[in-house]
């Protein structure tokens, strides 16, 4: 294998202005449909309802697509070399398309790390005093199960990110010219962008299917965004549709995106559904009874949303009780204790710390 820049035969292309208008339209609702979550996310304190299965899995498939693209339309990405700025953003508008759906999902799992509940941390002991005392509950130095699961979920999904893009530009450039006349690319480039794609919507396929089943446990909506899932819903049949129409794609640069629409729709259908039982309820998103104070010291209320058991597992599934109080409160009131929020240092070295923890 050789070292080999070599250009491809033409870099001369038609500007498609419906199709340039249609990926500013996407790019538009990429970012109007991911930004709610994020803030969230941040506004809520807390990433609780996310499960980290669905992160990794969506993390992993959004990589192998935007990998995918890119050894896909390595002689067109080429052609920069060639063509002015505007053409160049033109013609890897794909590539800018695939990479923002990316980089916003990665986002949301930094933020699932960074807002981690940090009750949900560690493991909470029960203490018999051997007397009149009731049993009391303290806070170990044991890391939960699943808290431990998303450290391990973040290091997987950085060194697969890692592995496919060296392995990506590896082969991008010590294959030698990446089309020949007629257009073919060579074995290596079709054999590993056929890998990249199948293996992202495989892993689109099963994606939601861990999420589906923790908010179906939960009984709640959580952290999730149901803006961003309405957007994105009807957005990723739009988008497949846009990948499949740029130049040197196939249905593997294409098919995570359509899999993840019919998937994510289901999930929406969900949380509607869950939406309509807390309104019944009297409860929000995340257990707390409308209208009730968000302080940690809520009197006569009881969290929905437990902290780590003994084993550091936690119960998803959502009881709501009913606790009296010397006010009187009904049967039909459920008084839960909100979620704490987490206070945070700034900065990367404060996200670091809490990270290590």
């Amino acid at each position: 294998m050789v070292l080999s820049l070599s250009e491809p035969t033409t870099c001369h292309f038609a500007s498609d202005w419906a199709a340039n208008a249609l990926t500013v339209v996407l790019m538009f609702g990429l970012f109007a449909s991911y930004i709610p979550q994020h803030f969230r996310i941040i506004r809520a304190g807390t990433s609780i309802g996310f499960s980290p299965w669905f992160l990794l899995l969506g993390s992993t498939s959004s990589a192998a697509a935007m990998l995918n693209i890119i050894t896909m339309q390595g002689p067109v990405l080429r052609c920069c070399l060639e063509v002015s700025f505007g053409k160049c953003v033109e013609i890897s508008s794909g590539v800018l398309q695939v990479g923002s759906q990316w980089f916003l999902f990665s986002m949301i799992l930094v933020l699932y790390m960074v807002y981690y509940p940090l009750n949900h941390k560690y493991v909470e002991l029960e203490i018999d005093t051997h007397d009149s005392r009731p049993v009391q509950r303290v806070r170990s130095d044991i890391k939960s199960e699943e808290w431990r699961l998303s450290v391990i979920i973040s290091w997987a999904v950085t060194i697969h990110l890692a592995f496919i893009t060296f392995t990506t530009f590896f082969l991008l450039f010590t294959t030698g010219p990446l089309s020949d006349p007629s257009g073919r690319r060579p074995h290596q480039i079709e054999l590993w962008a056929t890998f990249l794609g199948v293996s992202s919507g495989i892993l689109a396929a099963i994606q939601y299917a861990p999420q589906l089943q923790r908010t179906y446990r939960l009984k709640l909506v959580g952290a999730l965004s149901i803006p961003m899932m309405v957007i994105q819903s009807p957005g990723g049949v739009v988008m497949a549709i846009s990948i499949a129409t740029k130049p040197g794609t196939d249905w593997t640069s294409w098919v995570m995106y359509a899999v993840s629409a019919v998937m994510q729709a289901c999930l929406l259908l969900m949380c509607l559904m869950w939406k309509i039982r807390q309104r019944r309820l009297h409860i929000d998103d995340f257990g707390r009874p409308l209208g009730l104070p968000p302080s940690p010291g809520s009197p006569g209320a009881q969290s929905i949303l437990p902290a780590a058991s003994d084993d550091g597992e936690f119960e998803d599934h959502v009881d709501v009780r009913v606790v009296e109080e010397s006010g009187g409160a009904g049967e039909d009131t459920p008084l839960l204790k909100p979620l704490d929020r987490v206070t945070h240092k700034g900065g990367i070295l404060g996200w670091l710390e809490r990270l290590r923890s």
